[in-house]
């Protein structure tokens, strides 16, 4: 259910302990749902306010998820938006990284439906594969009985190698996911230590860790788990798999994302005002040391100038343009932000002389001794312009590929043949016909273990100048794609406020957790209340 635009504000919304700005009296004016400024705009003929408006311009960097969601929000209120977008739309990581629609994605699906396009294939079942063959084969959970949390993924999934009981070790985790509720305590409590360490403390069988768990991190976070940090990992796993039943179903893209949806989207802005300029290249900020703020940015030869800024790129890029900005280097958030890290990814599509029987459209795979994960999409089932082609036509990612990377084109086919018949024999007959092989350097966020302390909120030291995309904190509870676009209704919601004028963007909650989850986390928190007052020595996540 679609909330009042007051009340999800202040449910999404989060900001920076050191923010500049009060959103008390603000908030209260639009309790309503709409801001007194936009209903005094409407009376007006010209003048005042409505001029106000149309002199506000704000520029957004970055043409992904958050980029796009800021800037839909902000053309809709009427303000003059300017894109800037690079050739590969300023790292961007839309055509890799995960490529499913989740159930929890109620903000996207809400856009989906604003924009009146149907991208998305019906929810579909999908497949784990270890070294030993196939693991797991995850159903359609929404068609099941409905179990509590969380009884429905660990009794309606098919886990074809996995004893009972190695499957019940999994259950002691509960008690870090009632722990880990999403607060800055919770994150700084958990971020510290490795996901293999959680694992490990929380008594995972060896098997259950090695073939199903590892594959998992290493596709969901794209890093082996010794390498990731137990906060994310928890914040991933509940999001998308043990909140609620559901959770795990899944949409696909019927063509690339950019095909699909991005492209219609754009137009739609396009007819809003909106503004987009390609192969523009941050070079630096113009600072007014008189107001404090951000006054215009340097692209090249020629420098734009707003009211308002926007920065929703990958990390690799925010630390360039930070290398490169006499501006930004001041300041203190964006100095830590170098110690940030990106992952190498790459995807190679395949056309094959013959068709395979693939059991399912969708499939993870671990990389046995390799330290990356990988994934497969049969493109023949999901994507529409490959319906009816006579070939096999495959897609296969690959995430923390430093030593792949490196090859060369024939080398990466070899691989990727040898990969997939090593999973399906069929692959094995089959030569390819056509490749098209693209690398994705540094272009997914590394949550590393320590990487909180490094990340940046919404709101920066600039009162102007708002930060959007994955690696963003934020309180929503969303991850990936989801959370891209969420921070960047709320870098859109901040801009509102900060000008003073519009209505702020409806960002639907994550649904809330079961009763009984509410009702363990109640507990926790008081007995973490009542321990925190007793000389009790501390636990093993100090």
């Amino acid at each position: 259910m679609m909330l009042s635009s007051s009340w999800s504000w202040r449910q999404s919304l989060t900001l920076s302990p050191s923010s500049l700005f009060d959103f008390s009296s603000r908030l209260c004016r639009n309790r309503a749902g709409s801001s007194l400024v936009a209903q005094a705009s409407a009376e007006n003929n010209g003048n005042g306010e409505d001029g106000k408006k149309k002199n506000k311009n704000v520029v957004v960097v970055g043409s992904g998820w958050a980029g796009l969601g800021a800037a839909h929000h902000l053309c809709k209120q009427g303000f003059h938006v300017t894109v800037l977008e690079d050739a590969d739309d300023y790292g961007s990581p839309d055509a890799i990284g995960i490529q499913g629609f989740w159930h929890p994605y109620q903000n996207i699906f809400s856009l989906i439906d604003e924009l009146g396009i149907k991208p998305f294939t019906n929810s579909m079942k999908s497949a784990l594969y270890s070294s030993e063959g196939l693991e797991v084969e995850f159903p359609i959970y929404q068609d099941l009985p409905q179990l509590p949390s969380p009884l429905g993924a660990l009794i309606h999934t098919q886990f074809l190698r996995l004893d009972l009981v190695d499957r019940l070790t999994s259950v002691s985790l509960m008690a870090a996911v009632v722990d880990f509720d999403n607060t800055d305590t919770a994150w700084r409590k958990y971020d510290p230590i490795t996901a293999r360490e959680l694992f490990r403390q929380f008594g995972f069988s060896k098997k259950l860790y090695q073939d199903v768990i590892r594959p998992m991190l290493q596709v969901g976070l794209f890093v082996p788990p010794e390498q990731c940090s137990a906060a994310a990992t928890l914040a991933m796993l509940y999001y998308l798999i043990l909140a609620h039943q559901n959770d795990f179903d899944a949409v696909w893209c019927r063509g690339t994302v950019k095909e699909k949806i991005f492209q219609p989207w754009k137009d739609f802005m396009r007819t809003q005002g909106c503004v987009f300029l390609e192969g523009r290249k941050v070079m630096d900020f113009l600072f007014d040391k008189v107001t404090g703020c951000i006054s215009g940015i340097a692209c090249g030869g020629e420098t734009l100038n707003a009211d308002a800024f926007v920065l929703a790129v990958r990390i690799s890029t925010i630390q360039e343009i930070i290398k490169n900005s006499s501006v930004l280097r001041t300041r203190d958030e964006f100095l830590k932000a170098m110690n940030l890290a990106g992952v190498d990814a790459l995807s190679v599509k395949l056309r094959l002389d013959g068709k395979v029987t693939i059991p399912n459209a969708t499939n993870i795979c671990s990389g046995d001794e390799n330290c990356f994960g990988w994934t497969f999409f049969d493109l023949n089932v999901l994507q529409d312009e490959h319906k009816g082609d006579p070939m096999q036509v495959i897609q296969s990612d690959f995430y923390y590929t430093n030593e792949l990377l490196v090859l060369d084109d024939e080398h990466l086919v070899g691989k990727t043949m040898s990969y997939l018949a090593d999973v399906v024999k069929e692959f094995g007959n089959c030569t390819v016909v056509d490749r098209e092989i693209s690398r994705f350097p540094k272009s997914l966020t590394h949550f590393f273990p320590g990487s909180y302390d490094y990340m940046m909120r919404g709101s920066t030291s600039f009162p102007n100048l708002f930060m959007a995309g994955d690696w963003i904190i934020n309180r929503h509870g969303s991850w990936s794609q989801e959370k891209s676009y969420v921070t960047g209704l709320e870098a859109a919601n901040r801009i509102v406020d900060y000008l003073e004028y519009g209505d702020f963007a409806k960002i639907i909650p994550v649904e809330e957790d079961e009763q009984h989850i509410q009702a363990l986390r109640g507990l926790n928190r008081s007995f973490n209340e009542i321990r925190a007052q007793l000389p009790l020595p501390s636990s093993f996540l100090w």
